[in-house]
């Protein structure tokens, strides 16, 4: 998206180094993304939609669709293979090739709506994906779990009318997007938390109202936007989580889907902007997936 833009190469780098170096690349199994198809991205957004950012990206240079969000020649491709990612992940995972799997994907896609680009993000990969999994592969109710420390807008507006979906969400507030404080719809748990929020007040959030909302749904397969951009070493917000809060809530719902999801998760990488927190976190994560 340019030099010195957040959202950036550097942040899978950061990723993968760290995976090596915390022992934890040797394992995992590891995949190249697909690209997502028209029809798959149609499950999700609007075809004019798809059609209108194909017709705005650039042979050289970039576009800017808003002020945070640009294009160059590459864009497209890495968010279509962005989406397909959590479909080949939904795919391994309900096929029982993985018990659970997690997405190193950029662009990231949580702020992505049906018919807007916003916020680093082209396509909503997370909501792709879920919709995968209800409309072609014909589960009856999955649910999203979303902790990144910006409101998942494009995931609630896309699901807000949908009874087969669940979300539940903590973001800080006021914030970017600057919504979320009243939900879209029955089906959105959001909770606004103040900036300096410690990750002590997320895990009793988790144990005393997450928990016991996703049970009552008793979702089939659970989906997480994985953003680590909470984290307090990371300036692009004000919330106070380390490595070891993202870990609890991982194994936390870990141990959620074993009882109501037969272990099903795919989780998709969202936000996280200081490299080494990223980096450090995302290992947290991946290990509390593998148990």
């Amino acid at each position: 998206m340019g030099d010195m833009h957040p959202e950036s190469p550097d942040r899978l780098s950061a990723i993968a180094d760290q995976m090596i170096a915390s022992g934890l690349g040797a394992l995992v199994e590891q995949f190249d993304a697909p690209s997502a198809t028209d029809q798959q991205l149609a499950l999700a957004h609007s075809p004019l939609y798809v059609a209108q950012l194909s017709e705005l990206a650039p042979e050289r240079g970039i576009v800017h669709l808003d002020p945070d969000t640009a294009m160059c020649r590459d864009t497209l491709r890495a968010a279509r293979r962005a989406a397909g990612a959590g479909i080949m992940a939904t795919d391994l995972v309900l096929d029982g090739s993985a018990r659970n799997a997690f997405c190193a994907v950029r662009p990231p896609g949580h702020h992505a709506e049906s018919m807007r680009a916003m916020g680093f993000c082209f396509f909503n990969n997370l909501a792709v994906a879920a919709r995968h999994a209800l409309d072609e592969r014909g589960l009856s109710r999955i649910a999203v779990v979303d902790f990144d420390v910006h409101h998942g807008n494009g995931t609630e507006q896309i699901f807000a009318a949908d009874p087969r979906v669940l979300m539940v969400g903590f973001f800080q507030s006021p914030l970017y997007p600057y919504c979320g404080t009243e939900p879209a719809g029955p089906n959105m748990l959001n909770t606004p938390l103040p900036a300096a929020t410690s990750g002590k007040v997320v895990r009793e959030l988790l144990e005393s109202t997450w928990l016991p909302a996703l049970a009552a749904h008793a979702p089939e397969m659970l989906f997480i936007s994985a953003g680590f951009d909470a984290h307090r070493e990371d300036d692009m917000a004000s919330m106070a989580l380390v490595e070891s809060d993202y870990a609890w809530m991982t194994e936390r719902l870990c141990e959620f889907a074993d009882r109501y999801c037969e272990g099903r998760i795919v989780s998709l990488l969202e936000g996280g902007y200081d490299l080494s927190a990223l980096g450090r976190s995302v290992a947290a994560h991946v290990r509390a997936l593998i148990g």
